[in-house]
C-alpha cells in the first residue's frame, strides 16, 4: 500500500492531502498564500499527527508543479525536493490545471445531455491567465498556455460545446464572457485531487530527476519596480 503525500502550494490555496492507493485520507488547506512556507511544515507535522503516520512511512511526495504563483511553485517544490532527498523516496510532479480540472470532476456531476468541456484558470496578473481546456475524460483540448483573456477568447473550441470555468483567472473573464456559452463555478483547488495521478504514476515509476526538477513556470517572474 503505497502511502503518498501530496503537496498543492501552486495558487492562493495550498493544501497537503495523505492518500493511499489513490485513495484521500486526510486533508488540511491554507488561504494566505503569503503563509504558505511557514504553514506548510507545521500542517505536514499535524496531519501526520492526526493520522497516526510517520514520515519514514511515506513513499513518495507528488507535487503540483505548475502553473501558477511563481512564490508558491519554489514553496512547494522545495519542500517536496527535501523531503524526497532526506527520506530517499521519489519525486512525483503533476500539472495543476490538470488537478483542478481532476477536483472539478470529484466535486460536481454532470449535467445529462449537455456537451461541455473544463477550463481551469489561474490569475497571472492584469488579464492573463493560465488556461487550458479538458474533455470530462482530462484529455487536452486545447494545451496549457499563458492567455491574455478577451472577448473572442476561445471562440476556436466547438462552438456546440458548453465550457465550464473555475479557478482564480476565472473571475476576471466572468465580466465579459458570452453568458449562452460559458458557465462559471466556485472551486478551491485541493491536494486530494492529485491523489489519482499521483497512484498512476507511482505505478508506473513516472518519477522526476529529483537533481533537475523544476516548476513550470509558463511566463517570467514580475516584480513590481520599487517607488
Amino acid at each position: 500500500m503505497a502511502l503518498i503525500l501530496n503537496i498543492d502550494t501552486a495558487t492562493e490555496h495550498a493544501s497537503l492531502a495523505l492518500s493511499e492507493e489513490g485513495k484521500v485520507i486526510a486533508t488540511t488547506s491554507n488561504k494566505e498564500i503569503r503563509d504558505h512556507a511557514s504553514w506548510i511544515h507545521n500542517a505536514l507535522q499535524q496531519l501526520l499527527q492526526n493520522t497516526g503516520y510517520t514520515l519514514s512511512q511515506l513513499e513518495a511526495i507528488a507535487i503540483t508543479a505548475g502553473p501558477g504563483s511563481y512564490t508558491g511553485l519554489r514553496v512547494g517544490m522545495a519542500t517536496a525536493k527535501g523531503l524526497c532527498y532526506v527520506l530517499n523516496i521519489p519525486l512525483i510532479l503533476e500539472n495543476t490545471l490538470k488537478v483542478m480540472a481532476r477536483a472539478y470532476i470529484e466535486a460536481f456531476n454532470h449535467k445529462p445531455g449537455i456537451l461541455s468541456l473544463l477550463v481551469p484558470m489561474i490569475d497571472a496578473r492584469r488579464m492573463e491567465v493560465f488556461t487550458a481546456v479538458y474533455d470530462q475524460a482530462l484529455r487536452e483540448v486545447i494545451p496549457l498556455m499563458a492567455m491574455v483573456l478577451d472577448a473572442t477568447s476561445f471562440e476556436g473550441v466547438n462552438p456546440d460545446t458548453r465550457l465550464i470555468c473555475f479557478g482564480s483567472g476565472s473571475l476576471k473573464f466572468q465580466a465579459i464572457a458570452r453568458k449562452d456559452r460559458f458557465e462559471f463555478v466556485e472551486l478551491a483547488p485541493e491536494a486530494g485531487a492529485m491523489a489519482f495521478f499521483a497512484h498512476q504514476k507511482f505505478k508506473n515509476k513516472e518519477f522526476a530527476d529529483l537533481a533537475y526538477a523544476e516548476p513550470l513556470y509558463l511566463k517570467e517572474f514580475y516584480s513590481p519596480a520599487k517607488k
